[in-house]
C-alpha cells in the first residue's frame, strides 16, 4: 500500500472541477484509492463520495492506494493534487 498526505491549498476546498480531474485520473488505474479526512473516507474514483467529504481550504486529505499499479497510480494522483489543489 502506498499513501500519502496534502493540505488543501486552494480557497474553494475541493470542489466538482478538480475533483473531477482527481477522479479521472484514478479511474486509469486498477488499484483502489481512498481519500480520508476527518475521520471519514471515500473512493476515489468515485465523484459523490469525494465531494461528500466537504474539504475546505486548510485541510489535509490522506490518500491511500493498494493494488497491482499502486506506485503509478499514488505517483500520478499525488501530482493532480499539487497541480489543481
Amino acid at each position: 500500500m502506498k499513501q500519502f498526505s496534502y493540505v488543501i491549498t486552494d480557497k474553494e476546498g475541493i470542489h466538482a472541477r478538480p475533483a473531477g480531474v482527481v477522479v479521472a485520473e484514478a479511474k486509469k488505474y486498477s488499484s483502489n484509492f481512498t481519500i480520508e479526512n476527518k475521520g471519514k473516507s471515500a473512493d476515489l474514483k468515485r465523484i459523490f463520495g469525494v465531494m461528500s467529504l466537504c474539504v475546505k481550504c486548510g485541510e489535509e486529505v490522506v490518500i491511500k492506494v493498494e493494488g497491482a499499479d499502486e506506485e503509478d497510480g499514488a505517483a500520478a494522483v499525488e501530482k493532480i493534487f499539487k497541480e489543481n489543489l
